[in-house]
């Protein structure tokens, strides 16, 4: 079987998805950034033979069986849908849409052109300790799963020059402007594959803490360090979660509770999850608390072991080119309706956020009366393309903004 021919779209994070690609036996053919001085960097990692673009009107008439959407976190949807017009394949990072709006009009393409595989490059499911809490939640040993928690937590040093210069390197991006809810596929997404529950309702609270005006700061969202999200799903059970918050130390953290039992990963424990039942219902065999690191027992574990996010970016590639391979879509929930399910959770929390807490029923855009409801609805914290600019507060804190001096200091910090 020939390769197939990939194309990445955005190079911040898009090469290391490109690493991947080749590891799995594919062709990077095409790369566009608008930063012409990303070249020769992407070249050096991806190889020489492939064909840079400035910009996606002309990379998108390549001929080519895939593309890499890793351009702006929240401006995914329009380029998707100029792929499901030509034929190809989207691998979309991270989150589908960044409206409820672009949800609908991002389906509506798809079932237009469904011969397409769409896949939401969501890739913490595959860490070792989630794939380990699907196995045992495969297993059934826990009984009725009723509650589960996700935790992603990643506080930034303000003086971090070179995080900046890479990752927030204009004052108008989106780093600067995204609520603490959106960013939810990382702590969503393992519990939801675990579980096999979708969110049908969401409720979200603030954490917030006073702003240090002495640190550089570009941030209008900075007063809000994390969202608290909970949600009832279509099976019943609740979840308890984050999206990527800001308190305390740097940590990825998942539980998952049973009528019999629960399995967690510890917090500073590296890989190890801890596995309990209560004696009474202990299946044969185990411990009442079981802990130990799980193994990959995969054959490709050479490759998952040199990729990146815990070996999550190589698995999460193999399963979307499989799905190529194979001319199926990808399992929940990488699917296109899950994508955009979990994206309807990342603005109806920042919605109930900014509401005291007000409820928000989570769309099935399988559905036309919920695609009416929101077909219109263009509500942003971020800028965007083509003139677009915030609509709606990016904070609970809704008229903060940083001082001039802070905004001096941050971007000393991006052009040193």
């Amino acid at each position: 079987m020939k390769k197939i021919r990939v194309g990445i779209f955005g190079t911040e994070r898009g090469i290391s998805l490109g690493q991947n690609f080749l590891m799995n036996n594919c062709e990077i053919v095409a790369v566009c950034d608008q930063r012409s001085e990303r070249e020769q960097h992407a070249r050096n990692c991806l190889g020489k033979d492939f064909i840079w673009y400035n910009d996606f009107d002309s990379f998108i008439e390549h001929d080519m069986d895939a593309v890499v959407l890793a351009n702006y976190f929240h401006e995914h949807t329009p380029y998707a849908i100029r792929c499901f017009e030509k034929g190809i394949h989207v691998y979309s990072e991270c989150i589908s849409n960044g409206t409820m709006a672009e949800g609908v009009e991002l389906i509506r393409a798809f079932e237009k052109n469904d011969s397409v595989i769409y896949m939401l490059a969501e890739n913490y499911p595959q860490m070792k300790f989630n794939r380990e809490m699907k196995r045992v939640c495969d297993g059934g040993t826990l009984g009725k799963i009723v509650y589960a928690e996700g935790e992603y937590n990643h506080p930034a040093n303000p003086y971090d020059a070179p995080f900046y210069k890479a990752h927030v390197y204009r004052a108008d991006h989106w780093r600067n402007y995204i609520p603490k809810s959106y960013y939810v596929t990382h702590s969503l997404g393992p519990i939801m594959r675990a579980t096999g529950a979708t969110p049908k309702k969401v409720t979200s609270f603030n954490c917030s803490a006073p702003v240090n005006r002495n640190d550089p700061g570009g941030c209008y969202s900075a007063p809000d360090i994390a969202a608290i999200i909970t949600t009832l799903n279509d099976d019943g059970s609740v979840f308890k979660f984050t999206a990527c918050s800001a308190f305390g130390a740097h940590s990825n953290s998942y539980r998952i509770c049973g009528t019999e039992g629960q399995i967690e990963n510890l917090r500073g424990m590296g890989e190890k999850v801890m596995l309990r039942y209560n004696g009474w219902s202990k299946p044969e065999g185990m411990e009442e608390v079981n802990f130990y690191e799980p193994e990959w027992n995969d054959k490709d574990e050479d490759f998952i072991k040199q990729s990146g996010h815990g070996g999550g970016d190589y698995l999460t590639v193999r399963h979307f080119v499989d799905c190529i391979k194979n001319g199926c879509q990808p399992e929940f929930p990488f699917d296109i309706y899950s994508a955009v399910a979990m994206s309807s959770v990342a603005i109806l929390a920042h919605r109930s956020m900014l509401e005291g807490g007000a409820p928000y029923d989570i769309p099935d855009f399988r559905l036309e009366e919920c695609r009416k409801q929101y077909e219109n609805d263009r509500l942003t914290p971020c800028y965007g393309e083509n003139g677009v600019v915030p609509n709606i507060p990016c904070c609970s804190v809704t008229d903060y903004k940083p001082t001039e001096e802070q905004i001096k200091k941050y971007l000393d910090l991006v052009n040193s």
